[in-house]
């Protein structure tokens, strides 16, 4: 199903994209007149020190706050995201750090949360009742967990309070994985993740572009960036300060332009 919907995208341009955006609170300015892009199985990776936008923008794109001013498009028809399902609905989807995760539910149960699969059983009522197909979830689930390499423990029945910290950033984005048609975006994916964790969740990240999906990456792991970027997006002070394309990335430079140091200002080695 994956590998179908990255055949059908032969366009070229931005799958997703903002223009001018521009979100205040109060008397704090976080997102002023900023433009960015999004590419089918492409990752673009938005880095800038804390409070410098980056998790507005994200908000911004899935629907979670609306913007003051500026729009968003979807494959380039201008959209208006009234709250998050709209943007899923649109097949944006988004992981954040906080994972929304009901630890009391089993992983399958957390896949399908709000997308439940349901079939009808008649009793002595008039009308039936409708009760949870697990096996049509379990069947739906378990060929794309595959198609995207993702290991978990079973489906059914281990509560995600009993998994570790990588287990359930892998389940977070396994759910967004399987429901995104377009755009994937996550914040801070390999925070607080040991190195093999880290690793497993950078694996599923390269399976969801080999599949066509746009990632939004927000990350402070440059190295995770350079490895995984084919674009690198800096915010400083609520502002787009630079755009760098794979082939040019440095992480020297990306930290000049996070703390606002000019590249000619670099002292010689």
């Amino acid at each position: 199903m994956l590998e179908a919907q990255a055949r059908e995208r032969t366009s070229n341009g931005p799958v997703l994209s903002a223009r001018g955006l521009f979100k205040n609170y109060g008397a704090i300015e976080a997102c002023i007149d900023v433009s960015i892009e999004v590419f089918a199985g492409k990752l673009t990776a938005l880095v800038g020190d804390n409070g410098a936008g980056k998790s507005t923008v994200a908000k911004i794109l899935t629907g979670a706050i609306a913007p003051d001013a500026g729009e968003v498009l979807v494959d380039g028809q201008p959209v208006v995201f009234i709250d998050p399902l709209a943007a899923r609905v649109a097949g944006i989807e988004a992981v954040y750090q906080d994972l929304a995760l009901p630890p009391n539910l089993d992983i399958l149960s957390n896949i399908f949360l709000g997308r439940e699969i349901v079939r009808p059983v008649f009793g002595r009522l008039p009308i039936p009742v409708h009760v949870l197909d697990t096996r049509k979830m379990l069947d739906r689930a378990r060929p794309q967990l595959d198609e995207l390499r993702i290991k978990l423990p079973q489906l059914r029945g281990l509560p995600i309070s009993s998994l570790s910290g990588g287990q359930r950033q892998t389940v977070a984005i396994a759910r967004a994985a399987l429901w995104s048609s377009k755009v994937l975006v996550m914040d801070e994916p390999t925070a607080a993740l040991g190195v093999s964790q880290a690793r497993a969740v950078l694996e599923v990240i390269k399976e969801v572009l080999a599949r066509g999906v746009a990632v939004l990456m927000i990350s402070h792991a440059l190295p995770h960036v350079i490895e995984l970027a084919d674009q690198v997006v800096v915010m400083r002070h609520g502002r787009r300060v630079a755009n760098m394309e794979r082939g040019r990335l440095d992480s020297e430079e990306i930290i000049r332009h996070i703390i606002g140091e000019s590249p000619v200002a670099r002292a010689p080695h």
